[in-house]
């Protein structure tokens, strides 16, 4: 394990890492609550991958961990395959949108780990292809996130496929009342540990509001990125709809270079491949709704744009957590108009500091050919109005 860790670049834990791998490997059940980009694959891959028994080649895996998301699930199993450079351990990825055929000959070939979302892992079980009775460990990573949305009952029908006797793993980024009684059903006396800060966002990442007329939103984030020319960004929508005309509008632009897309009414293919690239750094944008806002680790993402104003605070906090990773430098930016107000004051509460504005918006208001306005003109319009 040292030589794998040594191979790829890990040289000291990160706090996450030091604090829960010791508590895994004394086969506690442990409910650990931290902020994303902080590690936390690691460390529940390196204690699973050294209690694997492999001293005989078992068909039924010894650990599963389940994922929110399908590209989640390919990015943990990229982790635990890393993780494991040297040994012989069969790593399955199970989620939707990829033919079930060659997972199933997979799982019948034999495996050790299986990672995937909980439909998908469900249709296995319904289909009698993954036998759960050898499990010994099991991994709910992105718990609130898996809950958000709407996966509980696939959860609770897993678990209670799994032997009692295994040791379970609950890893969140925020620690609602579901998410608790969950733990108190299915884990027993799990340890607590919480490793998210009291200032909820990243300490690494500038966070800035700029203001903007609705009708000019686009020109905005085309003078915005053209300011800052980002070494890669991902640009943030609230709706798939939305996510794709704002794809096309930049292609149609002809301002931008190396501009790709995810959301949800793509295939999985499509999905893999343009994630494919945006980690080899052959995309320069990527436009994409919140699949991607969770647990996505791509080192050079400097800059997160939020074209719409998330709908939920927390989903504000795991936008953000995209960039500024593993301790490295961030920008955000969220467009904000007028009409946005509250929006932008629950993020503020939220992660408790106000959004600055940034020296550029000034800069970019010339640019837009936003009319400037002085201090002076509202008084005397408020004295005509008297």
């Amino acid at each position: 394990m040292l030589e794998s860790l040594n191979r790829v670049g890990y040289e000291k834990p990160t706090p996450v890492q030091a604090g829960l791998i010791p508590i895994i490997l004394e086969e506690y059940d442990v409910i650990g609550q931290s902020r994303t980009g902080t590690g936390k694959t690691a460390a529940f891959s390196i204690p699973i991958i050294e209690q694997l028994d492999l001293s005989k080649k078992r068909n039924a895996p010894q650990a599963l961990v389940l994922t929110p998301t399908r590209e989640l699930a390919v990015q943990v199993e990229n982790e635990i395959k890393k993780l494991a450079d040297g040994r012989e351990i069969r790593c399955c990825c199970l989620y939707g949108g990829k033919p079930i055929k060659k997972q199933i000959n997979r799982l019948k070939a034999g495996c050790d780990i299986v990672v995937g979302t909980p439909g998908r892992v469900i249709d296995h079980l319904k289909r009698g292809t993954f036998d759960p009775r050898d499990l010994w460990f099991v991994v709910l990573d992105e718990a609130d996130r898996m809950l958000d949305i709407g996966f509980r009952p696939d959860i609770e029908r897993i678990l209670r496929r799994c032997p009692e006797d295994r040791q379970t793993l609950l890893l969140s980024a925020t620690l609602p009342p579901p998410i608790i009684l969950l733990a108190r059903r299915y884990m027993h006396q799990p340890k607590m540990v919480d490793f998210s800060l009291r200032d909820i966002s990243v300490e690494t990442i500038d966070q800035y509001v700029l203001t903007i007329p609705d009708e000019l939103k686009f020109d905005y984030l085309v003078q915005l990125l053209k300011k800052e020319e980002p070494e890669q960004a991902i640009i943030f929508c609230r709706t798939k709809l939305g996510t794709e005309r704002l794809y096309r509008k930049m292609l149609k632009s002809g301002e931008f270079e190396s501009v790709g897309t995810i959301h949800g009414d793509l295939a999985q293919g499509a999905r893999d491949r343009m994630m494919k690239k945006f980690r080899e750094q052959k995309l320069r944008y990527l436009v994409a709704t919140d699949v991607v806002g969770r647990g996505i680790d791509v080192s050079n993402i400097s800059h997160i744009i939020n074209f719409d104003v998330p709908e939920l605070s927390d989903d504000y906090v795991h936008r953000v957590g995209r960039t500024g990773r593993m301790g490295k430098a961030g920008v955000a930016y969220t467009l904000v108009t007028p009409a946005q107000g509250g929006e932008l004051a629950r993020i503020e509460r939220k992660i408790n500091k106000p959004l600055m504005p940034h020296s550029s918006q000034q800069w970019i208001d010339e640019q837009c050919g936003r009319p400037q306005t002085t201090a002076k003109e509202p008084r005397k319009k408020y004295r005509r109005a008297l």
